[in-house]
């Protein structure tokens, strides 16, 4: 299997070339150690972290932006944004308060990144 990425983790924004022959995965395009990391996690387990909005019960303010507190994997993105869809907050928040915790079992909490006063 080999994959090009363009690694995010530093302001370089190398591109990588990540190839995996008989469990040995070699990478090369990186300028730094954290180059290698990237595209090693992104050939076998990618995560992201997720931002989106969740609903609330008050007309004036109908969504509440939040995020994951860490990242899940990437193929648990859309079944997460069906969790999302269920949620509805009612009740006052502050930014950082959890909406969801250990959201989907992943060890992370959906956190709200704005304040929700009622």
């Amino acid at each position: 299997m080999e994959k090009t990425f363009v690694c995010i983790v530093c302001p370089n924004g190398c591109t990588l070339h990540a190839a995996e022959e008989n469990g040995v995965i070699s990478v090369t395009g990186n300028r730094c150690p954290k180059g290698e990391e990237y595209a090693k996690s992104e050939l076998t387990n990618p995560v992201r972290t997720l931002t989106t909005s969740v609903a609330t019960v008050f007309p004036d303010r109908p969504v509440l932006p939040v995020r994951t507190s860490g990242a899940i994997p990437k193929d648990a993105i859309m079944p997460a944004m069906r969790v999302i869809a269920g949620l509805r907050v009612n009740h006052a928040v502050a930014c950082g308060d959890v909406i969801a915790e250990n959201f989907m079992g992943f060890g992370v909490d959906l956190v709200a990144t704005d304040d929700l006063r009622v």
